[in-house]
């Protein structure tokens, strides 16, 4: 699935709930739906302003990714387990953005995405930029990374969605195939 059907699919599934299931937190520690789309569209304009960092680059970079790294990219996404930020402002994600406020966000990353992807192979391949977790990446990387972690976060809408009562809908009405799991 292609990262324009991804963010369109959760702007599909965003159109479906209430303000209630929105901000619902359905266990201790875990995330609201409003959440999670926050998290995922702070976290994917990061990635699009690191492969903005790696198009202005001025010197190539000869370090390469992590072992983890290597192994996300290898697998050309994120193993099927769950990754736990550290506690903290930083990474607790709001959930007080309406329906309109995500939809805007993810209308932002979209259109950010599609500018990018018509120049993201102009960009040199050796300019990087640093990810904590992945090591030194190039811009095709980053925006590859995008595609990933949305890919990666279906698992968790399903399953927020499970725990606050929302019943899956078939498929091309709004869900997501299973091709789609990552």
């Amino acid at each position: 699935m292609s990262y324009e059907e991804l963010i369109l699919t959760y702007q599909s599934e965003l159109s479906l709930y209430s303000p209630e299931q929105l901000r619902c937190i359905p266990a201790p520690g875990g995330w609201s739906l409003c959440q999670l789309y926050d998290h995922l569209i702070l976290t994917t304009l990061d990635y699009l302003v690191q492969v903005e960092l790696c198009a202005a680059a001025a010197e190539e970079r000869p370090q390469g990714k992590t072992e983890a790294g290597e192994q996300v990219f290898g697998l050309g996404g994120f193993p099927p387990v769950k990754i736990r930020l550290p506690d903290g402002p930083e990474n607790t994600p709001c959930n007080t953005h309406s329906q309109e406020d995500l939809m805007r966000g993810l209308d932002e990353v979209l259109k950010s995405m599609r500018a990018w992807e018509k120049k993201i192979d102009t960009i040199n391949p050796h300019h990087k930029v640093k990810h904590d977790g992945f090591g030194w990446l190039n811009a095709q990387e980053w925006f590859e990374l995008a595609g990933m972690h949305f890919r990666h976060h279906l698992r968790q809408l399903r399953e927020i969605e499970g725990l606050i009562g929302i019943e899956p809908r078939e498929e091309g009405r709004g869900r997501y195939g299973s091709s789609a799991s990552g």
